[in-house]
């Protein structure tokens, strides 16, 4: 049965947020992360992250992965973010406007960035992510169990 403290519940969240993968090694209690291949074509893996996917891929059942939300999944996160906590009209609409772009998220983060509401995003954000692990921690049990 997988538990993880809210310490690593954290660091795992501000790994994923970075755009890492992280591999939670059951039997050591600890926590590897690594970018994840998909966003970084051209990172070369160090020794030392080449050696923890040979054992990962030894022995797959002493490892949790933990992945980055789906992009349907971040989608519907901004989407509730201003549902739930954007008061003013003219924002609110600009940043649904931002959503509909082909690069959404750049777009939702730029007008974030420059609002009152930068704080409240990343608090929301981080709180999701934090909630994203635990889901993907039962996930994971109940595959076990």
């Amino acid at each position: 049965m997988l538990s993880l403290t809210d310490k690593e519940i954290d660091l795992i969240s501000t790994q994923l947020l970075k755009g890492m993968i992280c591999f939670y090694q059951i039997d050591k209690k600890k926590i590897h992360h690594m970018p994840d291949d998909e966003d970084y074509y051209n990172y070369d893996l160090t020794p030392d992250e080449e050696d923890i996917l040979d054992e990962i891929e030894e022995n797959p059942d002493n490892y949790a992965e933990f992945t980055q939300m789906e992009p349907a999944q971040e989608h519907q996160m901004m989407q509730d973010f201003i549902d739930r906590r954007v008061k003013e009209k003219n924002l609110a609409d600009d940043l649904v406007s931002s959503l509909t772009k082909p690069k959404a998220n750049t777009a939702f983060k730029f007008l974030i960035e420059d609002s009152k509401y930068k704080k409240d995003w990343i608090e929301f954000r981080t709180e999701k992510y934090q909630d994203w692990i635990k889901e993907q921690v039962d996930s994971f049990n109940y595959t076990e169990g």
